[in-house]
């Protein structure tokens, strides 16, 4: 199994693809395909079929999974997209660092 450093509610930076350049929020991961799904990137469109009579069907945008080396984290100290490093606190907590600025988050 790979090892995933992003998180559920962090910032990201697309870096290739179709939404190359864009931000969003991590929504979901995907831990075993090593993926993330973004708010806002990567939508698909799926058809709904009406769910009774007389009710019409529609178009849902639904965001798609993004594979983790399409991503980068923004650091939400300095805001610039960053990689990753670890930290070990006082109490020998493992502890996420920005590897510009080098701060803990």
């Amino acid at each position: 199994m790979p090892k995933f450093k992003l998180k559920k509610g962090d910032m990201v930076k697309i870096l290739a693809g179709k939404d190359k350049g864009k931000t969003g929020k991590i929504i979901k991961i995907h831990p075993q395909t090593a993926q993330a799904t973004v708010e806002g990137v990567n939508l698909l469109t799926r058809h709904e079929r009406p769910k009774r009579s007389r009710q019409k069907g529609q178009k849902i945008l639904v965001p798609m999974p993004l594979p983790g080396s399409r991503l980068m984290l923004v650091c939400p100290n300095c805001g610039k997209p960053t990689r990753i490093g670890y930290k070990l606190s006082e109490q020998g907590k493992k502890q996420r660092m920005c590897k510009k600025c080098q701060r803990v988050f």
